[in-house]
């Protein structure tokens, strides 16, 4: 191997990409739970069919148009990497070979547009969807990417390598382009039948608990692993992702109580994602007091989010604008207060002596990435409604979309009634040993 390669570091990338796709079945379960009965296969597929789309086209174009060397402005990556073209066996990005950090990048364009389903569950059509993952990924996701991960000595992304904007592992890039993303679609779609009238509850919430904790020990991958070397960065990354984690969720649970009454499962769960979320730009910048802080606030501040669906009049069905965006746009702009200088990046927010400069950056770049996606998610639902469809038809939704969109539904309960009728036509054990008693009196008394 060449000079600089390190053996350590490029196992700890591995395994941390292993980790982050991991996240993607654990989304899959995530929001399978929330989902009624009817639609639960429908939403594992949509996750699912991210990791297969995504792969493809990461290889054949995503990767250079996200890391190949700047095409101009910082806008996007050239085109000297199609089809991996070029890279070698021994070619390294920093310590470890290029091949290793592409696959770790590759499994961050998967969960993007796996996050965005979770805005329009119950009613897109399956090949629309698959189409609008692919159309999406290509314009909105690889140029953000390219924009916010994308540095090379002043040469790289525009947010990240020109103006100075911190997002160590994709609070832009990731959580607020899909909530963004999530807003437009169902904007496009429109509301689901029955929105503020019929129950719409989680059909599992043990299956929302296990996604959430597939997701929390996945995001390990994702945050410390973005240091790309296994070293005290990655380290202050795992511990500031727990500890924010740990508050967002005890945040959450505590409004809830105060709002509602109670303690709920789906509130904790959703409180640990709404924390992993906001810690995602900010675990390479900040101290674990900071990431505290940054955790209470947002799982507060998102459990109060997901209720301005009921107000504004948007369904979004699964909470990804409350979570995922807002949680992005939290945990992006407190950088610009908690910031210590001292961890993986040398500037320092507010409340650390550094003014009010970084905190501006971090509003330009939320800005720019939300209006960036916005506009185009919207542009791209739109041109998929008005040509294929992107919504299903009416008694679709109303059925049960598993059985029209797969032909599969996820609990064969036809099994379990069949069952059910066998065992109450069954004589029981009893009741077969009286029989022959009863049968034998009533033939003497007939005699």
């Amino acid at each position: 191997m060449p000079d600089g390669f390190s053996a350590g570091d490029t196992a700890f990338v591995i395994i941390s990409a292993a980790l982050v796709m991991l996240m993607t079945p654990g989304l899959a379960f995530f929001y399978g739970g929330m989902v009624r009965v009817k639609s639960t296969l429908n939403m594992l597929v949509m996750s699912f069919i991210s990791l297969a789309v995504v792969s493809v086209l990461w290889v054949l174009y995503g990767y250079t148009l996200s890391f190949g060397k700047d095409a101009g402005a910082g806008l996007i990556g050239d085109l000297d990497h199609l089809g991996m073209r070029g890279i070698g066996l021994n070619d390294l990005s920093g310590s470890i070979p290029v091949t290793v950090f592409a696959a770790f990048q590759l499994m961050f364009a998967v969960i993007t547009p796996a996050l965005i389903s979770g805005a329009i569950a119950d009613r897109a059509k399956f090949t629309a969807w698959t189409l609008f993952v692919a159309l999406w990924v290509t314009v909105v996701y690889f140029p953000v990417a390219h924009w916010v991960f994308f540095t090379d000595n002043g040469h790289g992304g525009w947010l990240v390598d020109h103006l100075g904007v911190i997002d160590f592992a994709g609070g832009t890039a990731v959580h607020i382009n899909a909530g963004v993303a999530g807003l437009a679609l169902c904007l496009v779609l429109g509301k689901r039948i029955g929105f503020k009238k019929d129950p719409m509850r989680p059909h599992s919430l043990p299956l929302v608990m296990l996604g959430s904790g597939l997701l929390w020990f996945g995001w390990f991958g994702f945050n410390a692993g973005s240091a790309l070397s296994a070293n005290g960065v990655a380290g202050m990354a795992f511990m500031n992702t727990q500890v924010a984690t740990a508050a967002a969720m005890l945040g959450w649970l505590a409004y809830e109580r105060i709002k509602h009454g109670a303690f709920t499962s789906l509130g904790a769960a959703s409180g640990a994602v709404a924390g992993l979320v906001a810690i995602t730009p900010a675990c390479g910048s900040v101290s674990m007091l900071g990431a505290i802080a940054i955790g209470l606030v947002a799982g507060a501040v998102c459990a109060a989010a997901i209720s301005l669906k009921y107000r504004l009049g948007f369904d979004d069905s699964l909470d990804v604008v409350g979570v995922h965006a807002v949680g992005g746009v939290i945990g992006s702009l407190l950088i610009g207060l908690f910031a210590t200088g001292h961890v993986g990046q040398s500037a320092k927010g507010l409340f650390y002596g550094g003014g009010f400069d970084q905190l501006g950056k971090q509003a330009i770049g939320v800005a720019v990435v939300a209006v960036y996606s916005f506009v185009l998610s919207w542009l791209l639902g739109q041109a998929i409604q008005k040509t294929i469809g992107f919504r299903v038809a009416e008694e679709v939704e109303v059925a049960g979309i598993d059985q029209a969109e797969h032909a599969e539904t996820a609990y064969d309960f036809s099994a379990v009634g069949a069952s059910l009728a066998r065992a109450l036509s069954t004589p029981t054990t009893a009741s077969a040993h009286k029989s022959p008693a009863k049968s034998s009196e009533k033939t003497e008394v007939d005699a």
